[in-house]
Order: structure tokens, then sequence, then C-alpha cells
């Protein structure tokens, strides 16, 4: 570790984020005095350790809007997605083989979707305009009777457009098909309600607002449809067939205590940060008022319907990499963390219409509840004097 720069101001909380001391407390006992496994029931180690699983199922309910009976815990995300989406497929294909998506979509369902169609799944695509808001009109049109399912995250991890889920989930409804959404981003950070936004299946993971790595949850509805996913793992009986192994009882209380958290602190948090991104944002696509005001980026995503703590800014003749470079204490990034290996543009800029030259002059910036005023105004004057040294601004 001691060959790797010491990060000192960290703004990529949207490939994750630290964990909140109060969640590592509530976890640490289940790592040495209450290690029982939760599926053992004839004892109080296990008793002890399931009624700590069930308060944290209890918990993500309350999160999300749900019962906890709709709740089974994963390892994340990504094989929630795959839990739901190959489950929907393997349950429903006596009805279709028709799959929509979105363009936008994580990497995480936008693989699998590839898989199923190798499979023999059709997979139709859903455009969106230059925020990344889809046409609802267009699901509309592409909508069939064997379409099974629609996934459409809620919102977007590059840009943080907030999609109008409801408008969408109606329409798929309407049509007797299930509605899948990445819930991802947006759980812990914005209020949300299946109910409300008419979800059949989501996902969440507990490192994206405060909570540990490895451990996730799949909501899945029991009625209004009752929701019905085949297995594709199998082994032990655990979460209701759909998801086999020992438990992770520490990360599951990891996971309970951050939603907990974000549910009491969400509204105070989201006004400090969403303060934060803005002056950040300002300072960094335009010039100073002696200089006119002359815009320097253009802000990505929709303005009017995004989360609180995501920038991703197009800053004028740069390549993003070079000024990532530049600012090595300052952990920023120009996408998903998934991808940021891979050397393409974003396809998620690129399918908001971005030129392949301009996705590569993008950053993204995701604020957390750990950052403070002082770090936003150090990393902001840092950023602008890279900047400025790459578009040839410097006196």
């Amino acid at each position: 570790m001691s060959d790797y720069l010491y990060v000192v101001i960290y703004l990529d909380n949207n490939a994750t984020t630290p964990v909140d001391t109060r969640v590592l407390e509530k976890m640490l006992p289940f790592f040495t005095e209450h290690y029982g496994n939760a599926a053992s029931r004839t004892h109080q180690a296990g008793w002890y350790a399931e009624a700590a699983v069930e308060t944290a199922r209890e918990r993500v309910a309350e999160l999300l809007g749900c019962e906890k009976q709709e709740i089974i815990f994963t390892s994340g995300s990504t094989e929630a997605i795959n839990i739901a989406l190959k489950g929907i497929a393997k349950a429903y294909e006596a009805k279709g083989k028709h799959i929509i998506t979105t363009r936008t979509e994580h990497k995480a369902v936008l693989d699998v979707c590839a898989a199923l169609e190798n499979d023999g799944y059709e997979i139709s695509f859903l455009d969106v305009d230059r925020e990344g808001c889809v046409d609802a009109a267009q699901l509309r049109a592409l909508i069939r009777k064997d379409t099974i399912v629609v996934a459409v995250m809620l919102a977007n991890n590059e840009t943080g457009t907030i999609q109008d889920i409801a408008a969408l989930s109606e329409i798929t409804h309407s049509n007797g098909s299930l509605f899948f959404s990445d819930t991802t981003q947006a759980a812990g950070k914005i209020r949300m309600d299946v109910n409300e936004l008419g979800i059949d299946v989501c996902c969440i993971s507990a490192h994206k607002f405060g909570g540990p790595k490895g451990v996730g949850a799949l909501f899945i509805r029991r009625k209004n449809p009752r929701v019905t996913l085949l297995p594709w793992m199998h082994g032990g009986g655990h979460e209701r067939g759909l998801r086999p192994g020992t438990l992770n009882v520490p990360g599951i209380v990891g996971l309970g205590a951050a939603a907990e958290l974000a549910m009491n602190e969400m509204w105070e948090t989201n006004e400090r940060i969403s303060r934060l991104r803005t002056f950040t944002e300002q300072f960094l696509t335009e010039d100073n008022l002696e200089r006119s005001s002359i815009e320097r980026g253009y802000i990505n995503g929709c303005i009017k319907s995004r989360l609180p703590n995501t920038s991703n800014i197009l800053l004028k003749g740069i390549k993003a990499h070079e000024l990532i470079k530049r600012v090595p204490n300052i952990a920023i990034s120009t996408g998903s963390a998934c991808t940021s290996a891979d050397d393409a543009p974003s396809h998620v800029l690129r399918g908001m219409g971005l030129s392949e030259e301009e996705a590569r002059a993008c950053i993204r910036i995701s604020l957390g509840k750990q950052n403070t005023e002082e770090e936003l105004l150090e990393a902001r004057q840092a950023l602008r004097n890279a900047i400025d040294e790459l578009q040839g601004r410097t006196q």
C-alpha cells in the first residue's frame, strides 16, 4: 500500500462510500461475539443472528416502502440483477421472450440482457434525450403482448438523472408486464416508495450509502402483482430458495443500520451536499464575473430531476483522463467504477447524444455525507487550476 498515493479528497461516492462509523459499530459484535449462523435453528447463537437479520430486513423494507417479507439479501446489486432478470425470464417465458431496457443502464443490466439475448430472448432498447430522460411514448410504441419485463433504472449512476418511473411503470402494467428498476444509486439518497413508483422488483447495495461492500438486497413484490422468480442458483434453500448460501450476518446488520441512518438523515444531508455541488459546478463551468462569465463547461443530465450529490460536467477542450492525472490527491472519475478500466467513452453519455470527443471530456463528481465545505473549496480550486492549464487559459 505504500506505493499508492493517499487520496486526500474523496469525491467518487457513486462508486462507493466509506462505512459510517456508527454502522461499523453495529457490525463489529457479529464478527466476534454474536457469530452464530442465522440458519441454525437449534440454539441461541443462531436465534440471535436470525433476529438481527430480520431486524435489518425490516429497516431495508422501511427504506423502500415495502413489507419485510418482500426483501431477500444478496451480495449486492449485480447479483440481485442477475437473480431478478434471469429469474423473471425463466418464470414468464410462456408469456413471451421480449425484454425492454434503456441504452444508458448500468452494465450489470446490459450484460445480463446480452446473456439472455444469447439464450433466445429479444431485447429492445429505449433511447434517452440529451438530459438522459426516457420518452414514455417510445415505451408505448415498443411494448408488446410478449413483453415480460421492462427494466429502467431510477437514477443514473453517471449523471444522476432521475426517471419518471411512475409513468413508465403505469404503461408497463397496462400491458400486463413486470417493471424492474435498478435503484442502486437512488436508495438511501432520495426518498423512494416502490408502491408509489409502481416498481415490481428492484435492487440496492449497502456500500452506496454508508454500508459495507459485499451486501445488498432485492425487493420482490408479493401482491398486485405477485412476482414469481425461478431460481438459477441452488443449495440450502436460503432466502426463499432464490439466493442460497450462509447469510453474511455482519454485512446484513450493516446494511440495516445504514438504511436506518439514511432514512433519519436524508433531508439534512441532501440539503447540505446539493449546496456544495451547486457552488462547485458554478465555479468549474463559468469564468469569474470580471471575465464576463463565459461558459467553460456544460452539466450533463437533467438539472431539474437528478440526485443531489451527482455532477457530470463536460469541460470544453480537455481530455478527462489528463485532468484526473493532474489532480492525483482528488478522487473523481469519468463514469462508473465497473467500466473505469475500459478505454471506451461512456456508453451513458454516448447514449445521450454526446460525441466521442465530448464524452471523453466529461468528469463525474459525486459527493458523500462525509465531504466538507473546506474540502470542496480546496478541490474546486485545484480542479480549476488544472482545467485552466489544459484549456490554455493560464496567464
